[in-house]
């Protein structure tokens, strides 16, 4: 999962048992297969290298059971962790905010909504019977991720779906040093629990 090109759609899976999406690449290659386990008390995402899932690249695991602030970390295959991200408690309750921190725990980039309105009538609306199929098609959050020098890195955009059940990464500057690898795993286990929030 690292050098890919960009844009990458990820597709969320409809009928399924468990949240689950696939993420692919510019030219519709399957880059990672990414998987909620459900009904566990410690939440767990699982990243396989396809759809087959005979291969398993990382592992996303809250630190805690059911908390608002709970971090959330990487490993690889080897079992090492390679970063995490975190959900901002209060802040996040109005206008999503995360950070996502390296391998040493050290701040590396930072993830918010760029309109939480859009968000707010996505709920609202989503409520109203029939009416509510639609806002797949009208509302569309955004999401951009930035270094702490406030350079921004990707923006993450939810696509006109029916279901809303389709988000694009857009890449927006180089990456550094292992910044691809952490901000695709952070964005895909945002998504989900952004998901969640409705």
């Amino acid at each position: 999962m690292i050098s890919n090109q960009f844009p990458i759609r990820l597709t969320f899976k409809i009928g399924t048992l468990s949240n689950d999406f696939v993420a692919q690449n510019a030219n519709g290659e399957t880059i990672v297969y990414v998987r909620q386990k459900l009904l566990k008390l410690i939440e767990q995402v699982d990243v396989f290298e396809s759809e087959a899932r005979s291969e398993l690249l990382y592992t996303i695991r809250a630190n805690r059971w059911i908390d608002f602030t709970a971090t959330y970390t990487f490993t690889n295959k080897l079992g090492s962790e390679i970063g995490r991200i975190v959900r901002k408690g209060w802040s996040s309750l109005w206008k999503a905010h995360y950070e996502i921190y390296d391998e040493k725990q050290m701040l590396d980039l930072t993830v918010r909504e760029e309109n939480p309105w859009t968000k707010v009538l996505d709920s609202l609306i989503g409520e109203i019977p029939f009416l509510g199929l639609a806002t797949g098609y009208l509302f569309h959050p955004s999401y951009i991720v930035t270094r702490p020098d406030g350079t921004p890195v990707i923006r993450l955009k939810k696509e006109p779906s029916f279901w809303g059940r389709i988000f694009t990464m857009e890449k927006l500057a180089e990456f550094e040093r292992g910044e691809e690898e952490r901000v695709l795993l952070g964005l895909m286990m945002m998504i989900l629990l952004e998901r969640q929030r409705g």
